[in-house]
């Protein structure tokens, strides 16, 4: 891929696109839809906790004209026991709709999160080979309890206020409908702060958002390359890279503060103006005519009652804006296309026929890495490709479990295309056996029998590990097979993951085989073991082997050379060292280094590559 798709895909993955607001929250509710009767019952309890608000403003008349200046007995009665009644009620509606919303945001949040993560499980390999996993992870935790805050409390607020400013506001116009309307008339630069506010903090929000995907990104890489960095002395150089996006997202942080802090002020000064307006003109006779005392000092709380409401929906404002941006990541991850699987041939075992028919494939379509690649493995048989870096060996390898699919021509499994079969029913045929394994934090026996569809006994376990040569190192942990082996089998050497890794593949018992570079890097000893156990899984499967050192391919029953995307020469081991080619040269070269013969760095370079 070039490298200017490659920069612009990355931005794509970092910075997805800007949706409309509805939209994106409507996207969101579809997740609250399935909790829908317990979000009307949230809503029910908001809506009674918002009446019960201005009926405290509503209280405040009789309070005053009944209690104090008409010095009614029986206002005196039930007029404080209005007020418990009415503070009592107002505390248990809001303790009903703040639990009963929480529990929809996070049933909301457990289900965007699983959806996140197996929409993961799901994506091409392509994706991840420019998507950072520290960007991926921070979408996946960061982003998503982002988005709860849209769903839980951000709602509890912008319904329960907004229904107070009703009910308030409603109470006001009926005790003087002029008055209202002049608290109201600065309404339009209130909504005009807000709608510019609502910018603000989408913007910023979403820089915040890639900035703690960059840290964790970082965080990451130096976490798992700590002996790296101490070894080259690179502490101060992370420490540097680390601190200027940490000091950038600070950066960003602020601003979404000092947006949200200048705008909460802002809407009370507002509110602040048309209350001293209204307590002008309330002084006037021609309004004193029309209201008690009662009444206007009822009107007043009213309006105090609706600025702490306002100020809370400003506050929201700037958690939806910023849910909003989270759940523009989130969708852009959800709306991915998914690897391709359209194949519907069933395949309960495949008999291991392999045939590649002028297959051209390339990760940038216009740089091809292999090009016309003809060739057919017979079931049982294992074919080697050897080759210099580069040159398209481990493409191959990644073609035939379909994580990429090829530009031109077509790979038959059985006499059948491999898109013709589901992607689970192709991947259960092959297992893999690479240089890199990987392992889990888990126990041993767990990481054997990884992905198994039926956990394999206790018999099974000791049979394959004994069949990789692993028992010998099993028998040495403090508890054998519930040995837990730490992240990525840090308490195992290379030649023990290796084993562990063979053990897996004779517990899948797969009846194709990639062997990619399984060998490499290991000592002699411990060579000398995994190729004693590769010949024991190799056994009655049709293998396909990447391999640098040809030694250990000398008995397959195929060798292809591959050059430059293309195959140079194919044969049994003894025909291409008869035929004097490339496959020679490079034998020659190899053995050569064994004897330490080698003539110059150049020829150690090419055996390397």
């Amino acid at each position: 891929m070039s490298q200017d798709a490659k920069r612009a895909l990355k931005r794509k993955l970092e910075k997805p696109p800007s949706g409309d607001s509805w939209q994106l929250y409507r996207r969101v509710l579809e997740y609250v839809r399935p909790h829908w009767r317990l979000g009307l019952l949230a809503i029910g309890f908001m809506i009674v906790a918002a009446a019960a608000q201005a009926a405290f403003a509503w209280i405040v008349q009789p309070l005053v004209d009944g209690t104090f200046i008409e010095r009614d007995p029986a206002a005196r009665r039930w007029v404080p026991l209005g007020l418990i009644v009415i503070f009592l009620f107002h505390g248990l509606t809001m303790f009903a709709s703040d639990y009963s919303v929480a529990l929809v945001g996070k049933k909301v949040v457990r289900e965007m999160r699983q959806a996140t993560f197996e929409k993961y499980l799901r994506l091409p390999m392509s994706y991840f080979s420019l998507a950072s996993p520290g960007m991926l992870l921070a979408k996946l935790t960061y982003n998503v309890n982002a988005v709860a805050s849209a769903a839980s409390q951000a709602v509890v607020t912008l319904v329960r206020d907004t229904f107070t400013i009703l009910f308030l506001v409603g109470y006001m116009v009926f005790l003087s409908p002029w008055l209202t309307l002049l608290a109201l008339s600065l309404g339009p630069a209130v909504f005009g702060l807000i709608t510019l506010a609502n910018r603000r903090f989408r913007k910023t929000a979403r820089r915040v958002q890639n900035s703690v995907g960059q840290f964790a990104q970082i965080a990451e890489d130096s976490i798992r390359a700590h002996a790296e960095i101490k070894i080259f002395g690179a502490a101060d150089l992370e420490a540097r890279r680390f601190y200027r996006i940490n000091e950038r997202n600070r950066k960003q942080e602020m601003k979404y503060v000092a947006i949200k802090a200048i705008s909460q002020p802002m809407v009370q000064f507002l509110a602040v103006i048309a209350l001293a307006a209204v307590l002008f003109l309330a002084t006037s006779d021609r309004i004193m005519q029309h209201m008690t005392p009662g009444g206007m000092l009822s009107f007043i709380t009213a309006m105090l009652l609706l600025m702490p409401s306002l100020k809370r929906i400003v506050s929201v404002n700037s958690q939806i804006q910023k849910a909003l941006a989270a759940s523009e990541s989130v969708f852009e991850i959800l709306d991915t296309p998914s690897e391709r699987d359209q194949g519907r041939l069933p395949l309960p075992r495949a008999k291991g026929e392999i045939r590649f028919e002028n297959v051209t494939f390339g990760y940038d379509p216009d740089e091809p890495v292999l090009r016309n690649i003809n060739l057919e493995i017979h079931p049982g048989q294992s074919l080697a490709l050897v080759g210099r870096s580069g040159s398209g060996k481990s493409t191959m390898a990644k073609l035939l479990p379909r994580f990429y699919d090829p530009q031109h021509g077509r790979i038959l499994l059985d006499g059948h295309s491999i898109d013709e079969y589901s992607l689970d029913d192709l991947r259960a045929q092959i297992a893999l056996v690479s240089q890199d394994v990987v392992l889990f934090n888990d126990t041993l026996g767990n990481n054997i029998a990884y992905g198994a569809s039926d956990p394999p006994s206790w018999a099974a376990l000791e049979q394959a590990a004994r069949d990789a040569n692993a028992m010998d190192f099993v028998d040495r942990l403090p508890l054998g097979f519930d040995t837990v082996i730490g992240e990525n089998g840090v308490m195992l050497s290379g030649g023990q993951r290796q084993r562990v890794a063979i053990a897996r593949a004779l517990i899948k018992n797969a009846p194709l085989l990639i062997l990619d570079e399984a060998t490499s890097a290991l000592d002699s000893e411990s060579e000398r073991q995994i190729q004693d156990a590769l010949e024991r899984l190799m056994r009655g499967r049709t293998t396909l082997v990447i391999a640098h050192r040809l030694s250990t391919i000398e008995n397959a029953d195929v060798i292809a050379v591959v050059d430059q995307g293309v195959i140079a020469e194919r044969g049994t081991h003894g025909e291409l060292l008869a035929k004097g080619g490339l496959y020679a040269d490079l034998y020659a070269l190899q053995v050569k280094q064994e004897h330490g013969l080698a003539q110059d760095d150049h020829d150690a370079d090419r055996l390397v590559e």
